[in-house]
C-alpha cells in the first residue's frame, strides 16, 4: 500500500478538498482507496456525509473508553473507496501522547494493519506543523502539499519541506513530495506570476496537473458529495481526475526528471567542449570543407563551411587538444592561408596545427 500524506500548514489551500475528490478519482481508477481523516475538524468526514462516535483518534490512542481497531471504524463511501472517519477527540491526542515513547509513529503502526486490501491510502492531515501531522509524515511515502497561487505559498511549502527534512534526520523516515497547485484562477495574471515562481523554485516537484478554481466543487462539498458525485462533467472533476492518472501512472513526474537530467547530462558535455570557428575568403569559390583529426577527415555536410557576407565560416565545438586539419576548396586539399602553424604531411603537403584550450 502506498501511502501519501496530504499537507499544509496555512488553511484554505484545499487540503481536504484534493483529499476527499483525490481519493474518488483514484477508486474511478480501480484503485482501492482508504482515505484517513486526521484532522480534529473532521471536514473530510463530514464532507462525505460521515459523523461517528468512534473514529481514527480511537485507534491512536491508548486510553480511549472506545478502543479499537482500524478495521472497526472504516466506512464505505463507493467502490473502491473507504473511508477512516474523525472526530474532535482527536484534538486531544497531542496531549495525551507529549510523553509517549514512539509517538511519531503511532499513525505508521496503526496503518499496517490496513497494508492488505489497500493499493493506496491518503491521509489528509491538520492546518498546523504540530504531532499529528508529524505521524502523517512519518507514515507516509509521498507528501502532496496542496499550494494556492499566492503571496505567501513559496515560503509556507519551504517550511513544510524542513519538517519532512527533519523526519528524515530524526526516523531516518525519507519521503518526497511534489506541490499541487491548487485553486487557481486564470483570470488573473498575478496567478500565473506566482505560478511561474513555484515552478522556478521547486521544478520537478510541481505536479504538471493544476486544479482550477470551480464553483461547482464548493456546490458539491455544501451537498456532502464528491466532485464526481455531483457534476462529473465539470472542470473540478477532470482537473482531479487528471491528477489521479499522474499520480498512478508517474509518465509526467518521469518525463521532467528526464528532462532535468538530459539537461544537466547536455550542460555537463558542453562543458567538455570548446568552439572553434574556421573562416575562409576568397572570390569565385563554390564550396569550402574543414576536414582533420577531429571528424577523422570526413568529408560530409556536417565539414562544410557556410557563406555569410562574403566570408566561408564553419563553428565546432571541440575537444581540448592538438589536431591537424586542411580546407578542401571547390574538392582542391589545401593548408589553411590564415593559420600560420603547420606541418608537412606523409604526402609532402602541409597540414594546417590547431591547439584547442579549455
Amino acid at each position: 500500500m502506498e501511502i501519501f500524506a496530504i499537507a499544509n500548514q496555512k488553511g484554505g489551500c484545499g487540503k481536504t478538498t484534493t483529499a476527499t475528490n483525490l481519493a474518488a478519482a483514484l477508486a474511478l481508477n480501480g484503485k482501492k482507496t482508504l482515505l484517513v481523516d486526521l484532522d480534529p475538524q473532521a471536514h473530510a468526514s463530514l464532507g462525505l456525509g460521515v459523523e461517528k462516535e468512534i473514529g481514527i483518534y480511537d485507534c491512536l490512542s491508548k486510553i480511549s473508553k472506545n478502543k479499537c481497531s482500524l478495521g472497526d471504524i472504516i466506512v464505505n463511501i463507493g467502490p473502491n473507496f473507504d473511508l477512516a472517519p474523525s472526530n474532535i477527540m482527536l484534538s486531544t491526542l497531542d496531549q495525551e501522547l507529549s510523553d509517549e515513547i514512539g509517538r511519531e509513529s503511532r499513525l505508521f503502526d496503526i496503518l499496517k494493519e490496513a497494508a492488505g486490501p489497500y493499493d493506496l491510502c491518503l491521509i489528509d492531515c491538520p492546518p498546523n506543523l504540530g504531532l499529528l501531522t508529524v505521524n502523517a509524515i512519518r507514515a507516509a511515502d509521498s507528501l502532496i502539499i496542496p499550494v494556492e497561487a499566492s503571496r505567501f505559498s513559496v515560503d509556507g511549502v519551504k517550511r513544510l519541506v524542513e519538517i519532512v527534512d527533519l523526519v528524515r534526520e530524526r526516523l531516518n523516515h525519507p519521503v518526497d513530495y511534489r506541490v499541487l497547485v491548487n485553486n487557481f484562477d486564470s483570470r488573473l495574471r498575478h496567478s500565473f506570476k506566482i505560478l511561474n515562481k513555484i515552478k522556478e523554485t521547486f521544478g520537478a516537484k510541481v505536479f504538471n496537473t493544476i486544479v482550477h478554481i470551480n464553483v461547482k466543487i464548493k456546490e458539491a462539498q455544501s451537498m456532502a458529495q464528491t466532485i464526481f458525485t455531483f457534476d462529473k462533467y465539470s472542470r473540478g472533476s477532470k482537473d482531479y481526475f487528471s491528477l489521479s492518472r499522474e499520480i498512478i501512472s508517474g509518465e509526467e513526474a518521469i518525463v521532467d526528471k528526464i528532462s532535468q537530467q538530459m539537461k544537466k547530462i547536455v550542460q555537463k558535455k558542453a562543458r567538455e567542449f570548446a568552439p572553434v570557428t574556421f573562416e575562409f575568403s576568397t572570390e569565385g569559390v563554390n564550396s569550402v570543407f574543414v576536414v582533420g583529426d577531429f571528424n577523422n577527415w570526413t568529408l560530409n555536410d556536417d565539414a562544410k563551411l557556410d557563406k555569410v557576407d562574403g566570408v566561408w565560416k564553419k563553428r565546432l565545438n571541440l575537444k581540448p587538444g592538438a589536431y591537424k586539419y586542411r580546407l578542401v576548396v571547390d574538392g582542391k586539399w589545401q593548408e589553411d592561408p590564415g593559420n600560420p602553424n603547420a606541418e608537412k604531411n606523409p604526402f609532402g603537403e602541409l597540414d594546417s596545427l590547431l591547439s584547442v584550450k579549455q
